[in-house]
């Protein structure tokens, strides 16, 4: 017998009846590069995380629209700035760092719970007939700026002796049911990102910083497994916006200097 109405139904839309193929997800083999092009900061730019999948969903039932593509959260951070002997400012999310929750949101702000809604996502509306072949891709990259001059300093002198970044992500590839919220994990990937760069201050602009350590980075793992995607990987605050940069000084208390959003 049919369904009188389909919203009451479970969807004909399963985990078996969904082909995913050519998963990929590399990070670019190049060194992060160093920009000292500024009086005021330096830039880094890490080489690209990318993922991506080919898939083919079976045809959508009337009344039900899929949402397939990549949900991405940030499960460790750690990046100080060390500023001599003074003191060093760091990036932190605090309830990750206090072990209140396992994961934060590293959608692009707007379209949660997915990291972006261009190559990241398709959309698909039933009915459809046929089965629908599609791609979805995403790709990630550092490119901050560090201030040379201690950051809750009124001088311009440069200080900045080393900077350190350690951060670790888990990437999921998702169809969503829009109307009854229904998750069917296709693919999880976890990768790290690290940066290490040594600063001499007293070196003219241009010629003060060295990465140190490794040049390339790990290569991400897909794995063979399916992670289950924590609660605040789904929704607000994301990683940009409940981040805190802090200043802790070698002597005294630590400082908010920007507060989360």
């Amino acid at each position: 017998m049919g369904c009188i109405q389909s919203i009451t139904c479970k969807s004909r839309i399963k985990r078996e009846n969904i082909v995913v193929y050519d998963v990929s997800a590399t990070i670019d083999h190049c060194p992060t590069i160093i920009e000292e092009n500024s009086p005021i900061v330096l830039r880094y730019k890490t080489p690209y995380f990318k993922a991506s999948a080919r898939i083919v969903m079976p045809p959508i039932p009337r009344n039900e629209t899929w949402v397939v593509g990549w949900i991405q959260a940030c499960t460790q951070m750690e990046f100080y700035n060390t500023y001599n002997d003074i003191g060093m400012s760091s990036w932190e999310l605090p309830e990750l760092c206090e072990g209140l929750v396992r994961a934060i949101s590293d959608s692009d702000g707007v379209s949660y719970p997915w990291y972006g809604n261009t190559t990241e996502t398709v959309t698909l509306t039933g009915p459809t007939s046929k089965p629908s072949r599609f791609t979805v891709s995403m790709n990630d990259n550092f490119y901050p700026s560090v201030t040379w001059a201690v950051p809750i300093s009124d001088s311009n002198l440069p200080l900045l002796t080393r900077i350190k970044r350690d951060q670790s992500f888990t990437t999921w590839l998702v169809a969503l049911n829009t109307a009854t919220r229904e998750k069917i994990l296709l693919q999880t990937v976890k990768w790290r990102m690290r940066v290490d760069i040594l600063v001499d201050p007293s070196m003219p602009l241009g010629s003060r910083a060295t990465l140190m350590g490794r040049t390339h980075q790990d290569q991400p793992r897909v794995l063979t497994r399916m992670e289950p995607i924590p609660p605040n990987a789904l929704g607000r605050p994301n990683a940009n916006d409940a981040q805190v940069l802090m200043w802790r000084p070698r002597k005294g208390p630590p400082l908010v200097v920007i507060p989360p959003k």
